[in-house]
């Protein structure tokens, strides 16, 4: 049995983590408001820069447009299906509980039904916490990363950077087909991991008359979703990169509270199992000194 020494000892280093957890729970309740603000504000012009390329895709698509025609790259692909490329994205810091974790696991899932189809698999990894995961059973397939840990706060530069990593990869034939990997904000206690085509972009479901027959071009479709594309991708990269931030500090707020809660019920037990000892340990005493007493 631990002494009264080092029961007290426990009590109070599980005392300086509750002080310790209860503080990054505040800093990430302060910080999810921020980033959830910025998150719900991005989804609107993700939303409507998605329907404008779907359109003229559409559009190019009526037009009878074939995969060889003039339509740019990005959209037709290479065509090919061979070599995959996986961008994962995760944070650069930890205690958000399975946060990252749920998103490594999404990629692990896709990457081994890919290499079960015959696919070779790479990837590319933004932020910190999903290189170790990733690099112990692919140690060769990691063909780039972004480090993102000078990062305050996912900014429209930073997707930008990481979109022209990525096309130069593209245009080197490094890859076929790319997927991206976030975690999409829900609420404080869910974040959902979701998978995104982005190159080729994948096609509208429907070839619908939304695109606009009543709209007129100028110049042509291939030409306007050349020079759309790139936008489009950095504006998903964007998008995904604030989904995953207010997703970090969701679950960190979360992962803390519950370690705040359980470092309190901790101290109830260590301090009754004190108490206990302590008073088994002066009810031995004073027996020792009546024992003492009516020997003499």
């Amino acid at each position: 049995m631990a002494s009264l020494k080092e029961l007290k000892g426990r009590i109070n280093s599980v005392k300086s983590t509750q002080k310790i957890t209860k503080a990054k729970q505040m800093v990430a309740a302060a910080k999810l408001r921020r980033a959830q603000a910025n998150a719900e504000a991005a989804r609107p012009y993700a939303s409507r820069m998605h329907e404008i390329v779907a359109g003229l895709a559409a559009r190019l698509i009526s037009d009878g447009n074939s995969p060889g025609s003039n339509a740019p790259r990005l959209f037709t692909g290479t065509g090919r299906d061979a070599v995959h490329l996986l961008i994962v994205t995760t944070s650069d810091r930890g205690l958000c509980g399975a946060f990252n974790a749920n998103i490594v696991k999404a990629a692990r899932a896709r990457a081994q039904a890919l290499e079960a189809a015959g696919k070779t698999v790479v990837f590319y990894i933004v932020g910190r916490k999903g290189r170790a995961a990733i690099r112990r059973e692919w140690p060769h397939a990691v063909i780039g990363q972004f480090d993102t840990s000078e990062m305050r706060e996912p900014s429209f530069a930073v997707a930008e950077a990481i979109t022209n990593a990525l096309l130069a990869l593209f245009d080197a034939g490094k890859f076929d087909v790319a997927h991206l990997f976030f975690s999409r904000f829900k609420s404080a206690l869910v974040q959902e991991p979701t998978e995104a085509q982005l190159i080729p972009v994948p096609p509208p479901a429907t070839v619908a008359n939304a695109a606009g027959g009543a709209i007129e071009y100028e110049p042509d479709e291939p030409t306007i979703l050349g020079a759309l594309l790139p936008a489009y991708l950095k504006t998903q990269i964007f998008a995904a990169l604030l989904e995953n931030a207010a997703g970090e500090q969701g679950a960190s707020m979360t992962a803390m509270d519950n370690a705040t809660r359980n470092a309190g019920e901790l101290i109830n037990k260590l301090t009754i199992q004190y108490n206990r000892s302590r008073q088994a340990a002066i009810t031995t005493e004073l027996i020792e000194i009546i024992a003492g007493a009516e020997a003499l």
